[in-house]
């Protein structure tokens, strides 16, 4: 969860999540389109949280028709405060994981049967080591898996990076690949013709799963927080939570 494009200026009413005419023209999608009966759902996030930002209701409605569920942490999140003495990377370190497992039992997943990898690769710094981090998630994929990850142009280094290692790594395996947007959607407007509409399907979300997922993202309390001392504002800006009350969530096939 690293959101550098809300924290560059593009803030207001103008952003892709609730101004760009072609969301009404996405095409809906059923979960048992996106996931054959019986296959393995594999989330692969750059950073923990991310699993709840891109695919927090998804989650839910797979979680229902029992399909067995891996989820890969590439980093542990520790450089979402930079320069903070109240969020040092080493109290992140441990802190993100951990509100990561709350946020997984606030959106009801089977956390007794969920696996759960971490890679443990430097926060920040994916770009650098997407090859590394391409051979590390091939090795827990496995024919037939469906994967689901960040857009590999979303906007930020790190999510990029793991969409394209991710994309690598299916290619590799043979699993299936499926691109979820995340800061994509709080760019300008103007910007939003960089996103591929035509690949755009909508996974329709009830108020419950919506309330769910909201619940789950309030368990990130250091990325609800920022440090006024550094003038570093929160993580999670309103824009962010307020995008996460659409009844839908947008996948990329």
């Amino acid at each position: 969860m690293n959101p550098a494009s809300l924290r560059d200026g593009r803030r207001g009413p103008a952003q892709v999540w609730n101004s760009a005419p072609q969301l009404a023209q996405i095409p809906t999608i059923h979960p048992s389109s996106l996931v054959p009966p019986g296959a393995r759902v594999v989330v692969v996030a750059p950073h923990p949280g991310d699993e709840v930002l891109a695919c927090g209701g998804l989650l839910q409605r797979l979680s229902v028709l029992e399909h067995p569920l891996q989820l890969i942490s590439i980093t542990d999140g520790s450089a979402s405060h930079p320069g903070s003495r109240v969020w040092p990377a080493s109290r992140l370190s441990v802190v993100r994981p951990q509100e990561s497992v709350e946020a997984l039992r606030r959106l009801g997943m089977p956390l007794h049967s969920l696996k759960w990898i971490r890679g443990g690769f430097r926060d920040g710094g994916l770009a650098v080591d997407e090859h590394a981090v391409s051979q590390f998630i091939a090795r827990y994929l496995q024919p037939g898996d469906v994967a689901f990850t960040t857009w590999r142009h979303d906007g930020t280094a790190d999510h990029e990076a793991v969409g394209r290692a991710c994309a690598t790594a299916c290619n590799l395996v043979g699993a299936h690949l499926y691109e979820l947007p995340v800061w994509a959607w709080h760019s300008p407007v103007r910007e939003g013709s960089t996103i591929p509409w035509l690949r755009a399907r909508k996974v329709r979300l009830d108020s419950w799963n919506v309330a769910r997922k909201l619940h789950a993202a309030h368990a990130f309390a250091s990325q609800l927080a920022g440090d006024p001392a550094i003038g570093l504002p929160p993580m999670l800006a309103h824009d962010l939570l307020e995008r996460m009350r659409e009844p839908f969530e947008i996948v990329f096939v």
